[in-house]
């Protein structure tokens, strides 16, 4: 199977320059990249898409190239973005590209001698370029009329209260010239992104054509959605990190044992390396008899030992213990356990014996003030270990509330928990 039929397999193809011509150029290796900017200090759940793809072009012979945005993370995409985003310093962006580097290399194979995966970084071949310089060599290239037609910027230019900066507007530029410079250097024939990238990725072939004389080629992968419509990634608590200091190993094995049960296939072919027979027949297993979740458990498996490998069975345990043992069959080991390797605070003893219930709900992170608290109760959504939700936001913490003299277990929802520990 070709990268282009895989692709087309696991859905992982929203749009292409020249189909036929890209599927014999890929028949053969070919260099590829795919960029990463730096606007915060780890990648999330959503960068994986384009990242797996490198893994998957390399894993078929190609050489991928995987660009940590020094340069365009300094100015911000305007993709597809209600707003402009706010401007980071360069201590942050520097701090920022550091931890993204680190991460980009664990998903790579840097090392293998056929087709070692490269990682870049376009602030090295913008920083000696003057403005006047960019203009003469780069702008004169494109034209305003059609960067304005690409509908990603006309969206923006559309909304008068919140328009476009000339900064913004100049990003597509500095993109392009990213697809030159490794075309050039590199012989980089190919730019995968996701679907909101095909306008910038479109003007890099531009460039590299009027400028370089190179045909070269673009792919885009589709945005993943929730089949509920809400946003892919993110939760309650925020995006999902590929950082364990952002997102516990356990709350990301979590994320994606909870996966809907309409999405779950798709997310096997998305994120997985599983082949073709393996998530058929997780497919034939979740159709018979979905409540036994196998697909859930394959995904969330597949996905735990991709990212967090050190911690192979760790999430496991976690998870069976807080969803498949009854509550009051919890052992001191099973306590210990979770208070270890999941969501967990301690607190002094005499502090927490009469802790006001808000008090303790801001200290667990699980409401984020006092008065959010309030609500969090009031909405029957605060409970403490196996009992019904708690109606009254003026309620105390009693020693009867720990089990084996030390523990409790605050819950918000149905998927949030913190083991709450007596010191």
């Amino acid at each position: 199977m070709s990268i282009l039929e895989e692709l087309k397999w696991r859905g992982l193809v929203a749009d292409c320059t020249d189909a036929a011509e890209l599927e014999k150029k890929t028949a053969a290796p070919v260099t590829l990249y795919s960029g990463f900017d730096p606007t915060a200090d780890s990648l999330h759940v959503g960068h994986l898409v384009p990242l797996l793809a490198l893994r998957r072009f390399q894993l078929l012979g190609h050489f991928p190239i995987a660009l940590a945005g020094g340069a365009t993370g300094s100015i911000g995409d305007p993709s597809w973005k209600a707003q402009e985003r706010p401007l980071l310093t360069k201590e942050i962006l520097e701090r920022n590209v550091a931890s993204i580097k680190i991460q980009l290399a664990k998903l790579l194979d840097f090392e293998t001698k056929q087709n070692p995966a490269r990682l870049v970084d376009n602030a090295s071949w913008t920083v000696g370029i003057s403005f006047l310089d960019f203009l003469r060599d780069i702008g004169k290239h494109f034209s305003v009329n059609q960067m304005i037609a690409k509908e990603s910027i006309r969206s923006r230019l559309e909304d008068r209260e919140a328009g476009i900066s000339y900064t913004e507007f100049s990003y597509p530029l500095i993109q392009a010239f990213d697809f030159y410079v490794l075309a050039r250097d590199s012989n980089c024939e190919l730019q995968i992104g996701g679907s909101d990238q095909w306008g910038n990725i479109t003007a890099g072939i531009d460039l590299c054509r009027k400028k370089g004389g190179k045909t070269v080629f673009g792919l885009t992968l589709p945005l993943i959605t929730k089949a509920d419509g809400t946003k892919f990634g993110k939760t309650e608590t925020g995006a999902i990190w590929l950082d364990p200091n952002k997102t516990t190993p356990e709350d990301f094995y979590q994320f994606w044992i909870r996966t809907d049960d309409r999405d779950v296939i798709r997310y096997l072919k998305f994120f997985t390396f599983l082949s073709r027979g393996e998530i058929e027949e997780l497919e034939k297993q979740h159709n018979s008899k979905p409540e036994s979740r196998i697909a859930h458990q394959a995904l969330a498996k597949e996905m735990r030992n991709l990212i967090h490998p050190a911690v192979s069975g760790v999430a496991e345990r976690t998870s069976h213990i807080l969803f498949g043992k009854l509550f009051e069959n919890y052992t001191l080991e099973d306590w210990e356990f979770l208070a270890k390797n999941s969501r967990s605070v301690e607190v002094e003893r005499a502090k927490l014996i009469g802790m006001p219930l808000v008090e303790l709900l801001v200290s667990a992170s699980l409401s984020s003030s006092k008065g959010q608290a309030r609500k969090d109760i009031e909405g029957r959504g605060i409970s403490i270990n196996n009992n019904p939700p708690l109606p009254n936001f003026g309620y105390n913490i009693q020693a009867s509330d720990l089990r084996l003299d030390k523990f409790l277990r605050l819950r918000k929802g149905k998927k949030n928990y913190v083991v709450v520990t007596a010191k």
